[in-house]
């Protein structure tokens, strides 16, 4: 009887350096299809690319580009997902990549971090449970992040537009 051995198939998130290039191709066509909408929309903008931890990050700086954000940021969310869309067409991978369009969600992610921790006194203080307003994922997942840090469990309820975030007690 003859043994066999193994064989592991590597994928390109299993190489680090593999991954790195591929979130590198990211946000070069991501930076590519933004710069095509900002010469259509006729809006001044330069673009930032980064790596944030395991996924691309690519952002729009520039003089009044509120209209790019929305209120709430819905036209920054549309245009995230239109953006990774736009990604998927080209690299046939779905993106987790995340757009910023003068630093809306930097800002944005500073006053969740302070909602995530106000909810985590108050959850500690009087021992009961706390339902936060609704929230995107992206803010959904910043008050999580808090949470865990501190120790305490939260978990997403609702269905969305209306899916919120309830802080556990310990």
């Amino acid at each position: 009887m003859q043994e066999t051995e193994a064989v592991e198939k590597s994928t390109p998130e299993d190489q680090p350096g593999d991954r790195l290039k591929a979130l590198e191709a990211e946000s070069d066509i991501a930076a590519d299809y933004l710069e095509e909408l900002l010469d259509i929309a006729d809006l001044d903008g330069d673009i930032d690319m980064d790596i944030d931890g395991d996924r691309a990050a690519v952002s729009i700086v520039g003089a009044d580009l509120s209209n790019l954000v929305g209120e709430n940021g819905k036209v920054l969310e549309a245009l995230q997902e239109l953006t990774r869309l736009a990604v998927y067409r080209e690299t046939g991978e779905r993106s987790r990549l995340m757009l910023d369009v003068s630093n809306y969600r930097a800002n944005r992610k500073t006053e969740l971090e302070e909602v995530g921790r106000r909810a985590v006194d108050e959850v500690k203080t009087s021992g009961a449970a706390v339902k936060l307003a609704p929230m995107t994922p992206f803010e959904r997942k910043v008050v999580h992040d808090v949470v865990a840090a501190a120790g305490l469990t939260s978990e997403s309820e609702g269905e969305e537009p209306r899916r919120r975030v309830v802080v556990q007690p310990a």
